[in-house]
C-alpha cells in the first residue's frame, strides 16, 4: 500500500515527505501514539504505508477524550487499514493531573507512555512515534518532555513539518480529514489550578456535543468554575450573536447548558484561540504565582 500524491508538492514539502518515508522504512516495528488528530493520523498513514502489519496505532481512552473523537479515531484507523487498539488510561487518579497544575500535560503523557512502553516491548522493541509537529516545539507542551523521557520519537518535528505543512501534505496524500479542526483534550478547557474530575470533563463534552449537533463544527466550551464560555472562530461570531439575540434559540442554548449543571453561559467575543488559557501562565508568573505545583 502506498499513498499516491493527488496534487504536486513544492520542494519544501516533497523533501520532508521523502525523509519521513525513509525514516519509517528503516524501522522494524512501530507503535503510533494515535489520537485521530491530523498530525498523528499522518504519522499513522505513513507508518502503515511503510511498515504494513508491523505498524500499530494505539489510542488512549479516558474521560478527557470526547466520545465523538474516539469514534472518529476508530473510523480513520479503519480507513487507513492500520491495526488499531484502544487502551484505558488513568491520569485522573494522579493528583499531578487532577489538580490541574501547569505541568498537567506532563502527567497525562507520562501515563500514556507508561502504558505504551510494555506494548512496544512486547511487539519486538517497537519504536513509539507521536504526532508532535515543529510548531508544537514553540508552545507550552510539557507532554513533550514526558515523551522524550520514554524515548518516543516525533518524526514530523524531526523533518521540520509545521501544522500548515501537515495539513497540506495530508491533503496531497488524499487523507479526507486533512482540514479537521484541532481538538486538544477536554482537560484544556479548564484554567490551570481548577480541579479536573470525570464529571466536569463529561459536562464539557456534553456541552460541546450539543453545539456540534446545532451546527457549530469548530468550537471550545471553556469551563471556569460553574460558568461555560463558548469560543467560536472569529468569522462565525457575527452569525452566532445574531442567532442568540433571538430569545428562542438563546433560550434553548441556556436551558441546555443549565440542565448540564452550568450556572451561567457566555460567548467569548475574541473568538476561538487555541491555547488561550496558556496566557494565564505568563500573568501568573509575572505575579510570582504558580498554579497547583506538580507533586
Amino acid at each position: 500500500m502506498r499513498f499516491s500524491l493527488l496534487e504536486p508538492l513544492p520542494p519544501s514539502l516533497a523533501a520532508p515527505l521523502a525523509a519521513l518515508r525513509q525514516q519509517l522504512a528503516a524501522l522494524d516495528q512501530v507503535v503510533v501514539a494515535y489520537s485521530g488528530g491530523v498530525d498523528s493520523a499522518l504519522v499513522a498513514a505513513l507508518a502503515v504505508e511503510q511498515r504494513g502489519a508491523a505498524a500499530l496505532a494505539i489510542t488512549g481512552v479516558s474521560p478527557a477524550l470526547a466520545p465523538h473523537l474516539r469514534q472518529e479515531a476508530s473510523v480513520q484507523a479503519g480507513w487507513l487499514r492500520i491495526r488499531h487498539q484502544e487502551i484505558a488510561t488513568a491520569e485522573l487518579a494522579d493528583p499531578a493531573y487532577a489538580s490541574n497544575p501547569e505541568e498537567r500535560c506532563y502527567a497525562c503523557k507520562r501515563e500514556l507512555h507508561r502504558l505504551l512502553a510494555p506494548i512496544a516491548a512486547a511487539a519486538g522493541s517497537a519504536t513509539v512515534l507521536d504526532g508532535v509537529n515543529a510548531d508544537d516545539l514553540g508552545d507550552h507542551r510539557p507532554g513533550i518532555r514526558a515523551a522524550r523521557e520514554f524515548g518516543v520519537r516525533s518524526p514530523l518535528a524531526e523533518v521540520g513539518l509545521d501544522k500548515a505543512g501537515v495539513r497540506q501534505l495530508s491533503r496531497a496524500l488524499g487523507l479526507p480529514w486533512w482540514d479537521k479542526p484541532a481538538q486538544p483534550c477536554l482537560a484544556s478547557r479548564f484554567p490551570y489550578g481548577e480541579p479536573i474530575t470525570a464529571e466536569r470533563l463529561q459536562r464539557v463534552a456534553a456541552a460541546e456535543a450539543w453545539l456540534l449537533a446545532a451546527g457549530w463544527p469548530q468550537l471550545r466550551v471553556r469551563s471556569q468554575g460553574q460558568t461555560a464560555r463558548i469560543e467560536l472562530p472569529a468569522d462565525q461570531l457575527d452569525r452566532a450573536l445574531r442567532l442568540w439575540a433571538d430569545p428562542t434559540p438563546r433560550g434553548e442554548l441556556v436551558a441546555a447548558f443549565l440542565e448540564l449543571g452550568f450556572t451561567a453561559v457566555g460567548v467569548d467575543l475574541e473568538g476561538l484561540v487555541s491555547g488561550k488559557l496558556n496566557r494565564e501562565l505568563a500573568a501568573q508568573r509575572a505575579l510570582g504565582f504558580r498554579a497547583s505545583p506538580l507533586p
